[in-house]
């Protein structure tokens, strides 16, 4: 075999691991700044904004507070903002989604967020600021391709696979019936209530906690996982 071969296949080789190791970050950033859409402060361990946030439409009065500086409270779970799931409800606010961002570039998503509309300037890090980019540009799916809009069911869910996924990565904190942990919604109401909400958490996981992102593990599984958990016991 000859010398530039080998040097060849090594350089091959370094390439795949290089392009492995920078996926492998990308979706950790995705998946972080799921989170941080979720609710950013709970992430960066800040305290809750004070106040309404300054763009929180007057015409909704149903919520105030920290609650209004999520991301979610504006442009929703589904991210289609007055076309989705926030066109009614407490959560009504008039304000569009964000799904023309996918495959956006970074920077502009970035500078939109530092803008003095939005007011995230000063309260990110640069970090924080790229993972919440990449998970707009880069961790968008087709929502209404995998859950049904007017029933709320999961799509082309293999419940019996969720099933086992849920036993052995979920039911340790959640329980197999899923009414944990204390204090928290029965999981079979809320994937019922907002699948939205339920296949986000799924994906990129729960702010400031132990709960894992199957997002590495790719859409189908977390929708294999809300298709069984819409079995479980309302309460």
């Amino acid at each position: 075999m000859e010398i530039k071969q080998i040097a060849s296949w090594l350089l091959a080789l370094t390439f795949i691991a290089c392009s492995q190791l920078s996926y492998a970050d990308e979706i950790s950033s995705i998946a972080r700044g799921g989170q941080l859409y979720d609710k950013w402060y709970a992430v960066i361990g800040a305290a809750k904004p004070d106040g309404t946030h300054p763009a929180w439409p007057a015409s909704n009065t149903k919520k105030k507070g920290a609650t209004t500086h999520r991301c979610k409270s504006c442009h929703g779970w589904d991210l289609m903002g007055k076309d989705g799931a926030y066109a009614s409800g407490s959560y009504k606010t008039g304000i569009g989604g964000l799904t023309q961002l996918q495959g956006a570039s970074s920077g502009k998503v970035i500078a939109a967020l530092k803008d003095s509309t939005h007011g995230f300037a000063g309260k990110l890090g640069e970090q924080d600021f790229n993972d919440l980019a990449n998970f707009l540009t880069k961790g968008q799916f087709d929502i209404d391709a995998v859950i049904d809009r007017e029933s709320k069911l999961a799509k082309s869910g293999d419940s019996s696979k969720g099933e086992s996924y849920y036993n052995t990565v979920c039911a340790n904190c959640h329980a197999k019936s899923g009414t944990e942990p204390e204090g928290m919604p029965a999981l079979g109401a809320l994937s019922h209530k907002n699948p939205w909400e339920t296949i986000q958490k799924v994906m990129n996981g729960q702010p400031n906690s132990e709960m894992p992102a199957i997002r590495a593990f790719g859409l189908q599984v977390a929708v294999d996982i809300l298709s069984y958990v819409q079995t479980l016991p309302k309460e």
